[in-house]
């Protein structure tokens, strides 16, 4: 799975490791949570950046009170859950990033392990976005990271991973007229284990509301 990412790098690098033609420049982020908005870029046909929520709302919703926190998504059941099957067809983005965190142990003695590319570039995970009307008129974005089995490093930590896409993926994944579930979902694979860093973080990252560099020094 993945419930914390951080997003810190300079613009001008993350329109370069995801060839994008630019990115706008946004405050640095060490520990991004769900229900935070979150930049993703997607096509409406046009290439843009856009700021959601981050915890997908289906557009059929119709009591946002009671709906489940949808997050993360299993690349493997997205062309079938109704949550997901439209987005998944009609509605991709990705979501930039230069790392993630996940947590070993339990209860109060639950380490963080903060997850990079090798290179320290940033990436790009694969997402959905949807479009929830609610009925004064009002419109919410919001979007959702798709998870798939891990790599060699990530199985030590976890049974899941977040889907990320290479950089000469993205513009696939990204193309609305692309609508094939096989040929979408071959697109999906974990990173290889040779790409990535892992390192132990301190717990200032545990909790949601801290935000800055603390949140990635080493333990």
């Amino acid at each position: 799975m993945c419930g914390r990412f951080t997003l810190a790098s300079p613009a001008q690098a993350v329109a370069a490791a995801l060839g994008l033609p630019d990115f706008p420049a946004l405050p640095p982020r060490f520990n991004i949570a769900p229900t935070q908005a979150v930049a993703i870029v997607r096509e409406l046909p046009a290439r843009e950046v856009a700021l959601v929520r981050w915890g997908l709302v289906p557009s059929w919703t119709k009591n946002l009170a009671q709906l489940p926190l949808l997050f993360n998504a299993r690349a493997e059941t997205v062309p079938e859950k109704p949550s997901f099957r439209a987005a998944f067809r009609n509605r991709r983005c990705i979501l930039p990033a230069d790392g993630f965190f996940e947590w070993t142990g339990v209860a109060k003695s639950r380490r963080a392990h903060y997850f990079t590319r090798a290179d320290g570039a940033p990436f790009a995970f694969a997402g959905l976005w949807e479009r929830w009307l609610g009925p004064d008129g009002s419109e919410l974005d919001s979007c959702t990271i798709l998870t798939t089995g891990p790599n060699e490093l990530l199985a030590r930590f976890h049974d899941r991973m977040p889907a990320i896409l290479p950089r000469e993926w993205i513009d696939a994944w990204l193309d609305p007229a692309l609508r094939d579930p096989a040929r979408l979902s071959g697109l999906i694979a974990p990173y290889p284990a040779e790409a990535m860093h892992e390192r132990a973080v301190g717990p200032t990252v545990n909790s949601a509301k801290n935000e800055g560099p603390a949140c990635i020094e080493p333990a």
